[in-house]
């Protein structure tokens, strides 16, 4: 990689993973692409931003010829919850704007990744120890793209050579981005929650068990693999990526331990609570390991310090 374009710079991954690039391969060599809100502070101010909406393909394509783009990261989707009530933006955003990434790609001899996510299994699919290769048969219009994404890229990589790689997230939890309509979010409300009020109601049941990672582990999992040896990977799109496995109750219970009083109820939201229960408990990951060599770095533990930590400087600063 040397000239990187991050379509959806400002969300919740591509805000991090934008700054992590430009650390890796320089300032100018990373584009923070954007649709509508335009970057602010240090993602403005580090690196060139363009407006590359990925259900445009003139600006895409633009972008890519004015900064002799290779690679391109391309996160724009609409996530679970919200996608279920606009289905139809979400098939555009999901499948529309990959399709001109696919097709840009093509043109241009650019690498793509588009990440995929828990969300692309659903009935039928083994929920403990999920394998890399079974059913999918995703129950949200969220998992239904990222399942026709994966086909997709690889149907470009098979009848294009078009270098394209993925992986299958689990819930992102940061510290820094808010996410914006996931059925995972509550593993990142709850500690803001824990800060601000000390106590959070729970959309989802006790017992709910998704598999989750901390933003630095999903960055160093994107970079790794567009990095990787492409004679090792005997899959492309998309590798099952995890790092821990907890329910409501577990995280409850790790954020007492720093905070005594923090009390958390139920009151459960039927639609996110329908989604977690297709979604699995916990994913195999071992091809990722296999094939390049996938090793996170955070535990539960571990994170709920570093969570609990930043909440409670930007609490301090008057930031939350």
């Amino acid at each position: 990689m040397k000239n990187i374009l991050v379509i959806g710079a400002v969300g919740q991954i591509g805000s991090e993973l934008t700054l992590e690039l430009r650390k890796r391969y320089g300032n100018s060599n990373v584009v923070a692409g954007y649709r509508a809100t335009k970057p602010t502070g240090e993602l403005l101010e580090s690196g060139p931003a363009e407006v590359a909406d990925a259900t445009n393909a003139q600006q895409v394509a633009d972008v890519v010829k004015k900064y002799k783009i290779d690679t391109i990261y391309n996160l724009a989707a609409i996530l679970s919850a919200v996608g279920e009530a606009k289905p139809l933006m979400a098939w555009q955003v999901g499948i529309g704007g990959l399709m001109n990434c696919l097709e840009i790609a093509r043109e241009f001899g650019c690498a793509v990744t588009t990440p995929s996510s828990i969300g692309a299994f659903g009935g039928g699919t083994p929920l403990d120890n999920t394998p890399q290769d079974t059913i999918q048969r995703p129950q949200t219009m969220y998992g239904i793209t990222k399942v026709t994404g994966e086909l997709l890229s690889d149907y470009y990589f098979r009848k294009f050579g078009v270098d394209t790689r993925s992986v299958r997230y689990p819930g992102i939890i940061s510290n820094v981005t808010l996410p914006g309509g996931g059925t995972t979010d509550y593993a990142v409300e709850i500690y803001y929650e824990a800060v601000k009020t000390g106590k959070y109601t729970c959309p989802l049941g006790a017992g709910t068990f998704l598999d989750m990672m901390y933003m630095p582990d999903a960055i160093d999992a994107a970079i790794d693999l567009m990095e990787a040896d492409p004679a090792k990977l005997k899959h492309r799109n998309a590798f099952n990526v995890s790092a821990m496995s907890f329910d409501p109750e577990i995280i409850a219970a790790e954020i007492k331990k720093h905070i005594p009083g923090f009390t958390m109820d139920y009151q459960v939201e039927p639609i996110k609570q329908a989604i977690a229960n297709s979604w699995p408990n916990n994913m195999d990951d071992s091809c990722a390991r296999a094939e390049w060599g996938w090793n996170p770095k955070w535990n539960l533990e571990k994170m709920t310090v570093d969570m609990l930590k930043a909440i409670r400087e930007k609490k301090a600063n008057g930031l939350i």
